[in-house]
């Protein structure tokens, strides 16, 4: 073979018999980041492997900036060999859907007319509780809808919302069919993301591929995902996420010019653009 990719964080112990070119893709180092979330021996092996891969490979490429920071941060990796390729959506995030087509995902789900989404494991990394803590300082129509794997975090998230008496506005779907997921967040008022850190943040392409506008969180790479249309709070301030999410419901003309430059600025992340780079570093590899 002339290139070996290995696509998520690893490459073999015995890739250096080949004479192959190296690539390994780094989706994130959170357990180096926040290494009291995992298991010390998952650590350990984690950062085993993901050194070696790197040494090992001709170039590396990271999925945002923030992970390039990393990779030199903790892994001591050289800048030079590290390319920033980003990721794209799924498929199913292709195409918006029509009326027909919401009205009966609206029904199957129970989801209420208006509603703040968020999409993502419920986990205390992805800081939901920041949506939940906003929730009360929005007008009483508005639900939150969180889509996700519960972890036991989601007992802290029922525990504050229980003695904020805001449970008829919180609905959790725990198994949504992936090809329902992109309707869910059409007909969303607004997708929020208040994670902590994240390696890129493909829920908030998701969003902006649905022509939903966003609300996420400084401190990892997020703006990196949503552009410099979407708004973006510190994760611990509820006031200014209810207030940036506001600031879109009551402004219509402001939530156009939203969704208009999301879709300007998520066709970046198109399966044929991402694809393409990824071909040209393939190219300049075997011409070396």
């Amino acid at each position: 073979l002339d290139i070996y990719h290995g696509l998520s964080n690893e490459l073999p112990f015995t890739i250096s018999q080949s004479n192959a070119k190296k690539i390994v893709t780094i989706h994130d180092l959170i357990f180096l980041r926040y290494p009291k979330l995992y298991k010390p021996v998952d650590v350990f092996i984690y950062k085993k492997k993901f050194s070696f891969s790197c040494q090992q490979a001709d170039v590396v490429i990271a999925i945002s900036e923030q992970t390039k920071r990393d990779i030199i941060h903790y892994l001591s990796i050289p800048e030079e060999k590290i390319e920033v390729i980003y990721q794209s959506a799924a498929p199913v995030f292709d195409t918006l859907y029509n009326v027909d087509a919401l009205a009966l995902t609206k029904t199957t789900y129970g989801l209420p007319d208006k509603f703040i989404l968020n999409v993502g494991t419920i986990e205390a990394r992805k800081n939901t509780m920041l949506l939940v803590d906003a929730l009360p300082l929005l007008p009483q129509e508005i639900h939150l809808v969180i889509v996700g794997k519960p972890t036991e975090y989601y007992d802290v998230l029922m525990q504050r919302i229980n003695a904020l008496g805001i449970q008829l506005r919180v609905l959790f779907l725990h198994n949504v069919a992936y090809n329902m997921l992109p309707k869910i967040y059409q007909l969303a008022l607004v997708f929020c993301y208040p994670s902590r850190f994240e390696g890129f943040g493909i829920p908030i392409i998701e969003a902006l591929k649905m022509q939903v506008p966003v609300v996420a969180c400084t401190g990892s790479c997020l703006e990196e995902a949503g552009g410099p249309d979407s708004l973006y709070v510190h994760p611990d301030d509820f006031v200014s996420c209810a207030n940036a999410i506001l600031s879109i419901v009551n402004d219509s003309s402001k939530r156009t010019y939203m969704i208009t430059q999301g879709i300007q600025y998520v066709k970046q992340f198109e399966s044929s653009a991402i694809a393409q780079n990824v071909f040209n570093l393939y190219q300049r590899l075997l011409i070396k």
